[in-house]
C-alpha cells in the first residue's frame, strides 16, 4: 500500500502536490478495480437503491478501498484535511460542504448497468475538486486495464495498467523503513514514481484533425441513456455538416473518447451527477477540449447545492465553426435549443423542490 503524506502549511507548489496526489489517486483507482473484477467474474446480486437504480456489492467494495486509500493521505494544505463526497456516500449537509476548498469527488463504479450486462463499460472515477472545478481525475478501465488521467497544467494522458503497477513497485519503500524516514522521502518518491508514469504513457490526444463543412463528424453518446434530444441533436449537425456517425459507450468512456480525439462530441441532455462527471472534465480539458453547461456555455460547476448536473457538451472544439456552436446552433438546431429551455425550467423547478425537503 502507498505510504500517507502529510505536506507542511508552506509547501504550495501545485505540480509536487498534483504529483503527489495522483500517484495515490491511481493506485486508488487500481485496488479498486481489482476488487470490482472479483465481484464482476462472480454470480453476483443486485439491489435497488431508493431511487431505483441498481446497485451491487462491488459499488460498495470499490467505495471502501477508495476511501481507506485516499484518507490515508492524511493531506494538510492550508489547514483543510480533504473530505470525500461519494455516490455510496452522498450524504454530507450542504452547509458543511460549502466550507470545503478541495475534496475528493468519487463515483467507485461508474455505469452499474454496463456492469450488470456484463459489456465491460464501467470504470472507476476518482476527482479533486478545489473549490468549484477539477483539478485532478483519474479515469480507470478495470476490464480494459487502461488509465485515463490528468491534472491541471499537468496535461492528459493514457496509460496501461501494467506501466501504474510497474512504477510504484520499482519505487515502494521496504516495509522496514522506519516512519521518521518514510514521511521524509514519500514526496521525493512519489513525484518519481508519477514523473514515470508519464514518461511511460500516452499524452492526449492520440488522434486529431481539423474539422471542415463536409467532414464526419463522430458524436459519442451514453449506451443506456439515448434520449430524443440527443438524436435531434445529431440530425442538427447533420443540417450544417452532412455526415455523422454516431457510436455508443457506458460510463465516463465517452469523455475518454472525446479526450483521445476519437470523437468530437459528447451531449448529455438528460440526468447525471457531480462525481459522474468531474474526473472526465479535467481530463478533457487538459487534452484540450472543454466540457460546458447547454445553455450558458460555461464550465460545469462543482459541489452546487444540488449535485445535480445541467445538460452539458463536451466536445474538442467550442469555436464559432462548429456544429454545436450556439450562434450555428440557433440557425441549425431549432428545436434543440426550445427543447433545452424546457428541460432547464424542469429541471430547475426540480431541484429546488427537493433542496426543500
Amino acid at each position: 500500500m502507498l505510504l500517507a503524506i502529510t505536506w507542511c502549511k508552506r509547501m504550495t507548489d501545485w505540480k509536487e502536490i498534483s504529483q503527489n496526489l495522483m500517484v495515490q489517486a491511481l493506485w486508488s483507482a487500481k485496488k479498486a478495480g481489482e476488487a470490482i473484477l472479483e465481484v464482476y467474474l462472480s454470480d453476483f446480486n443486485v439491489k435497488l437503491k431508493d431511487d431505483r437504480t441498481p446497485v451491487t456489492m462491488a459499488d460498495k467494495h470499490s467505495h471502501e478501498i477508495i476511501a481507506r486509500n485516499l484518507r490515508d493521505l492524511q493531506t494538510d494544505i492550508g489547514n483543510d484535511i480533504f473530505p470525500i463526497l461519494s455516490e455510496e456516500g452522498k450524504d454530507i449537509p450542504y452547509k458543511e460542504r460549502s466550507r470545503w476548498n478541495f475534496f475528493w469527488l468519487i463515483d467507485p463504479l461508474d455505469g452499474t448497468k454496463e456492469f450488470i450486462k456484463r459489456n465491460g463499460e464501467f470504470t472507476v472515477n476518482i476527482a479533486l475538486v478545489k473549490k468549484n472545478r477539477p483539478v485532478l481525475g483519474v479515469i480507470y478501465s478495470p476490464v480494459n486495464d487502461i488509465f485515463y488521467f490528468a491534472a491541471k497544467d499537468l496535461g492528459a494522458y493514457k496509460a496501461a495498467g501494467r506501466v501504474v503497477v510497474d512504477a510504484v513497485k520499482v519505487f515502494q519503500l521496504d516495509s522496514e523503513t522506519n516512519n521518521t524516514m518514510r514521511t521524509s522521502i514519500v514526496t521525493r518518491r512519489n513525484k518519481e514514481i508519477t514523473q514515470t508514469i508519464i514518461e511511460r504513457s500516452e499524452r492526449l490526444p492520440s488522434f486529431q484533425m481539423d474539422r471542415k463543412i463536409g467532414d464526419t463528424i463522430t458524436v459519442v453518446g451514453s449506451r443506456s441513456h439515448v434520449t430524443q434530444e440527443v438524436q435531434d441533436f445529431v440530425e442538427g449537425i447533420k443540417k450544417k455538416q452532412g455526415i455523422v456517425n454516431f457510436i455508443s459507450a457506458g460510463s465516463s468512456l465517452k469523455f475518454c473518447l472525446v479526450a483521445d480525439g476519437k470523437a468530437d462530441v459528447y451531449p448529455r441532455f438528460g440526468p447525471t451527477m457531480e462525481w459522474d462527471t468531474a474526473a472526465g472534465q479535467i481530463i478533457v480539458e487538459e487534452s484540450g477540449g472543454a466540457v460546458v453547461e447547454e445553455e450558458t456555455q460555461t464550465p460545469l460547476q462543482y459541489n452546487k447545492k444540488s449535485l445535480r448536473n445541467p445538460w452539458f457538451l463536451v466536445a474538442r472544439d467550442f469555436s464559432n465553426k462548429s456544429p454545436w456552436h450556439p450562434k450555428v446552433a440557433k440557425k441549425t438546431n431549432k428545436k434543440i435549443a426550445k427543447i433545452s429551455s424546457i428541460g432547464y425550467s424542469f429541471l430547475s423547478r426540480k431541484m429546488k423542490k427537493e433542496d426543500s425537503k
